[in-house]
């Protein structure tokens, strides 16, 4: 807890609370929506950004746009505890449970944002860390289970490096395409998802072919059962686990000590419940990389920055958001991202 305790009597005064809609379309083929919060007081502003997946949340937090009676002054942790007794969601259940921590986290990394800005220092200097250049990796899907994408990126960089979806249409041919290129880092099974568009059931054969074709990637998230579990004996190593992870409690009670984890912050939605998982995991030795939710705006910022202090040198899933776009172009910013020269708040 020692991380969070150097945040957690941060003064925090709010003077009014905003939002803004954004839209974009997405290599995932699929349009996101977010929702910018900001924060106002002592004539600074802290931003955050909700990253719930249902259009029609984001559309009724700002069509009420209530203030949830925030205004006022507070210690950072006091405004935490007063986040975690009220419903954001205005009475409407949202689509999946954990869009609860989503948005809490929209709200917590502004209210983070505005108070290290009110005492003019950065989340670095403030937990007595520095800044490293971030490592990232391209996150996409393989459209008709085609090498067609990676092809074109690796023709834009070859030093580009991927985490990829596999799907039971990958073929040994196109495993092996993948394997030759030495380029995938992370096969992210999609195991533990249900009732979205991106759902993979456990599919025996596909884990044979990922783990036999693919032996030095990262495999993220398989759905263990009867068929599937005896194919990780002697893999477990290799297993990374993401969609499980909201908690704490979640780390300690996966099926076997993990060696890898995915960290995204907005599944913890308190910024103590990410702090305190960080500082578990890196005593217990796991290896942990960063994960991203398809941020349109400043929560790209809030991932870069915690890998950047936590995480900086492994595969981590949070390129900047125009890797996001649903063809690949030239032009863009290199791995590894530079730190900022004068970081505020919690900017990267």
């Amino acid at each position: 807890m020692a991380l969070f305790a150097a945040l957690a009597e941060l003064p925090l005064s709010i003077s009014s609370v905003s939002y803004e809609l954004h839209e974009a379309e997405t290599s995932s083929d699929f349009t996101r929506l977010s929702t910018t919060i900001s924060l106002d007081g002592d004539g600074e502003t802290g931003r955050g950004e909700d990253v719930t997946y249902e259009p029609a949340d984001h559309r009724t937090l700002i069509e009420a746009a209530p203030t949830f009676d925030l205004e006022g002054e507070w210690t950072f942790a006091e405004f935490s505890s007063r986040l975690a007794d009220i419903d954001l969601f205005h009475g409407r259940e949202p689509g999946r449970h954990d869009f609860r921590n989503y948005r809490r986290w929209g709200f917590e990394s502004a209210a983070l944002d505005l108070a290290l800005k009110q005492a003019d220092t950065s989340l670095a200097a403030q937990l007595g860390l520095e800044y490293h250049p971030v490592r990232f990796i391209i996150s996409t899907r393989l459209p008709d289970a085609s090498f067609n994408r990676i092809e074109t990126w690796l023709s834009v960089d070859d030093a580009y490096e991927f985490k990829l979806d596999p799907t039971s249409e990958w073929d040994d041919d196109l495993v092996a395409a993948l394997a030759a290129t030495g380029a995938v880092r992370v096969c992210d099974l999609k195991g533990h998802y249900e009732g979205t568009d991106i759902d993979q059931a456990p599919d025996p054969e596909l884990y044979k072919r990922i783990i036999e074709g693919l032996p030095e990637v990262v495999i993220e998230d398989p759905a263990l059962t009867e068929a599937t579990r005896p194919l990780f004996s002697g893999h477990e190593g290799r297993v990374s686990w993401d969609a499980p992870i909201h908690s704490l409690d979640d780390i300690k009670n996966l099926p076997w000590e993990p060696d890898w984890l995915n960290i995204k912050p907005s599944r913890f939605g308190s910024v103590q419940s990410l702090l305190e998982s960080i500082e578990y995991a890196q005593a217990a030795g796991m290896q942990l990389y960063g994960g991203g939710q398809f941020e349109l705006d400043v929560g790209r910022e809030h991932i870069h920055a915690l890998a950047s202090l936590f995480y900086p040198d492994t595969a981590n899933d949070v390129a900047p958001a125009e890797y996001n776009q649903p063809e690949p172009t030239a032009g863009l910013a290199k791995s590894p991202l530079s730190p900022p020269d004068t970081p505020r708040g919690f900017e990267w």
